[in-house]
């Protein structure tokens, strides 16, 4: 059976074999291509949830197209962090403290603004449309997101870059909240039911907060690479 890449076993196995030179620049390459992908995937994925949340009048749809952009800022940290170790091994460390930092940062501005745009919608009571392309877009992002954020997590382990896996855990974050969305879009459109997406959307603000806490106090940030 294969190793499970989120264990402490495999993540500390993997760390201990990193290996320099030629090994970890194809490494560098694969996450540099995954950043690429994540920020245009987020990118568009923005722009069509946000047209439809305007057409819809969805809080919850447009907090979904919003958080790609967050996505689209943790991915484009990456390729910073990713570039400057390849352009500059030294100041890899130095950038690395950067960019992890900053992608907890994100989490948190994630998370407020989840949080406010769930409670303003239980408080309002505005009922959105019925969205048929915002539900085919966030369930087309369940099938993609784990994916690619499985294949982030690898390869943030093997280079052993706290900011690549804070990275792939902003991505996991986003698989919840894509279904947490799909929901909520789902219900309101066969049932009626316009609260459910908030109340849910609240229970993600938890998530969120704990992946920004975490990025921000990872242990080793001062000694990452």
């Amino acid at each position: 059976m294969a190793d499970d890449p989120r264990s402490p076993l495999t993540t500390d196995r993997l760390r201990r074999e990193r290996t320099p030179g030629r090994e970890r620049a194809e490494l560098l390459v694969r996450a540099q291509r995954l950043a690429i992908f994540t920020v245009g995937w987020n990118v568009t994925e923005g722009l069509i949830a946000v047209t439809a949340a305007v057409i819809a009048g969805s809080g919850a749809l447009l907090g979904f197209g919003l958080d790609s952009a967050i996505e689209s800022i943790s991915g484009t940290v990456i390729l910073w962090r990713l570039g400057a170790e390849r352009r500059a091994p030294e100041r890899a460390e130095r950038v690395e403290r950067r960019a992890t930092r900053a992608i907890g940062a994100s989490f948190l501005v994630l998370a407020a603004f989840v949080a406010y745009e769930a409670v303003s919608a239980l408080t309002t009571g505005d009922e959105p449309d019925a969205s048929v392309v915002g539900i085919a877009l966030t369930a087309l992002s369940l099938v993609i997101m784990p994916i690619l954020a499985r294949r982030k997590l690898a390869v943030a382990i093997a280079l052993g870059s706290k900011a690549a896996e804070a990275d792939s855990a902003q991505t996991f974050a986003c698989v919840w909240l894509s279904a947490v969305v799909l929901v909520g879009l789902a219900l309101n459109a066969t049932l009626g039911w316009w609260w459910a997406d908030p109340v849910a959307a609240l229970g993600v603000v938890v998530l969120l907060l704990n992946e920004g806490r975490e990025a921000l106090t990872a242990d080793g940030l001062d000694d990452c690479c």
